[in-house]
């Protein structure tokens, strides 16, 4: 049966398969699943982590996993093998810090698991001082407004051998 044009302006047309997508357009999904599927709804927890518990706290234990009961949220925590005693005498402070952070009495109890942790990222390394700039740089010709010009031979120095 043949539709009219009516018919055909109603449905959307099918997306197209088979064309390539941008690497990281698939991560946010991706990683709303993975947060959820530990339990954080609010994955801000998880990622100022650092912030929320102090450097110290958070060099010897990482959250894990956060469920929600009718006492009140647990959170579990994987602490390195022995400190798990020394944080148990933190637990009180450590919620205190917490619900302050997330505004909110969200954690009630903390749980811990002893584990390895997973290694702090990278930092980042320092980029490389900016040399002179060689006299036959097309950056040295630009004709244009000065904060421009100035920032394409900061650009030129950085990038020169």
């Amino acid at each position: 049966m043949a539709r009219t044009p009516e018919q055909a302006q109603e449905q959307p047309a099918p997306s197209r398969r088979g064309r390539a997508a941008v690497v990281g357009m698939d991560a946010p999904s991706a990683a709303v699943t993975a947060f959820a599927r530990a339990g954080f709804r609010d994955p801000s927890l998880v990622l100022r982590w650092n912030e929320i518990a102090g450097p110290e706290v958070a060099r010897i234990a990482q959250p894990l996993k956060y469920s929600e009961g009718p006492s009140g949220g647990t959170l579990t925590l994987r602490a390195a093998p022995g400190a798990a005693l020394f944080l148990g005498h933190e637990k009180r402070t450590l919620c205190e810090r917490i619900n302050s952070y997330l505004g909110r009495a969200a954690v009630s109890q903390i749980k811990f698991s002893q584990g390895a942790l997973r290694p702090p990222p990278p930092k980042p390394t320092p980029n490389k001082a900016a040399g002179p700039l060689p006299p036959s740089d097309p950056a040295r010709r630009y004709d244009g407004p000065e904060g421009l010009a100035r920032a394409l031979q900061a650009l030129a120095r950085r990038r020169a051998p």
